[in-house]
This record gives C-alpha cells, structure tokens and sequence, in this order.
C-alpha cells in the first residue's frame, strides 16, 4: 500500500512553468502535438522538454492512394458479381430448352465460384481497411 502512495506522490506535479507563443509558433506546435500519439497537450510538452522519446503517427500517401484504389475496385468487383448473379438467374428460366440446359449448369457453377472469391476478397477488404483505418 505504501509503495503505491509513494508512486502517487511522486507523480504529483505541483511545479508549473509557463511559456508564451505567438499565433503561428502555437499552430505549430499543436500540428506536431496531433501527429503523435499522445492524449494531451502537457504530455507531449513534457515528453519533449525531458528528452523522452514521442511516438509520431505516420501514414503513407502511397498505402492510402493503394486504399482508395482497392475500395474503388472492391465495390466494382461486387457489382460485376451482383450483375452476372442476375444474368444466371434469367438464364434459368431458359432451363427447359434442351440446348441450353448443359450450359446454364456451368454457368451456374461459373457463378457460384465467382461469388464464393467476391465473399473472399470483400472479407479481406474488411480486415485491410479496418487496418489501416486505425493506422
């Protein structure tokens, strides 16, 4: 119980040390603060002023232009999927005209291995985007 009232009274910090900014030098310095991953502004000045390491976010232009492209083609994909979906749906109207029966089984089959690779790369879109939604 003591050790834990001598840690509390050691980070009590009763020492205040002000410092002034002009307008500009203080949009600055609050950029820098909301780049990184502290939670207040008086951690990241004392972080900085004791020498302690800062932990910066980052995030890469290219990783988000590859996103937004792999969004792009994510929605793509899955109407391609829905549109040919459909199309095999009407073609099983056309079920009892002999010809076509052989080649709307296939096509059928054709459908259900292109929707289960659409279910796929939708859940690995989810689990991607979730990724780096957080970076």
């Amino acid at each position: 119980m003591e050790e834990k009232k001598m840690k509390k009274e050691i980070l009590n910090r009763t020492r205040i040390a002000a410092v002034r900014f002009t307008a500009v030098e203080y949009e600055a310095l609050e950029r820098r603060f909301k780049a990184t991953t502290c939670r207040q502004m008086s951690e990241y000045l004392r972080k900085c002023l004791l020498n302690r390491p800062v932990t910066v976010k980052h995030r890469d232009a290219s990783l988000d232009e590859f996103m937004l492209e792999f969004i792009r083609l994510r929605k793509e994909l899955s109407a391609l999927g829905n549109n040919f979906n459909q199309s095999v749906k009407k073609l099983h109207t056309l079920q009892q005209i002999p010809e076509f029966r052989q080649w709307i089984l296939e096509t059928g089959l054709q459908r259900d291995r292109l929707l289960f690779q659409v279910s796929q790369i939708q859940n690995l879109a989810a689990k991607i985007s979730g990724k780096w939604l957080q970076s």
